[in-house]
């Protein structure tokens, strides 16, 4: 079992930045590929971005390409999102996710990842 808490949400003027962390529990954290969804009031949850094991793989939602940065720590287990250039279009709840290892990476649908954080609220003033 993994669990995933994400932090770092909060309220941020248009043009700031914000980043988020997802800390993870468990033993396959490092051989794990994750990512960020976010899902605004009335959506469907969206895309962001997506990493691989090794970091060394990311992709991101058209969206956000240019002004979001995923990032892992697997010594931490941790993963980041590095949000900057933020629009008031980018607030949401943000969640992390990770897949079961041996998992492929860039399957970018919600259904392929095992595991969800409870979300975090990021809200972006005009």
């Amino acid at each position: 079992q993994v669990q995933l808490v994400e932090s770092g949400g909060g309220l941020v003027q248009a043009g700031g930045s914000l980043t988020l962390s997802c800390a993870a529990s468990g033993r396959t954290f490092s051989s794990a590929a994750m990512g960020w969804f976010r899902q605004a009031p009335g959506k469907e949850r969206e895309f962001v971005a997506a990493i691989n094991w090794s970091g060394g793989m990311r992709y991101y939602a058209g969206s956000v390409k240019g002004r979001f940065t995923i990032s892992r720590d697997n010594a931490k287990n941790t993963m980041y999102l590095q949000m900057n250039s933020l629009k008031p279009e980018d607030t949401a709840v943000y969640y992390c996710a990770i897949k079961r290892p041996g998992s492929s990476w860039n399957n970018l649908q919600p259904t392929s990842y095992d595991y969800w954080g409870q979300g975090t609220q990021v809200t972006v003033s005009s």
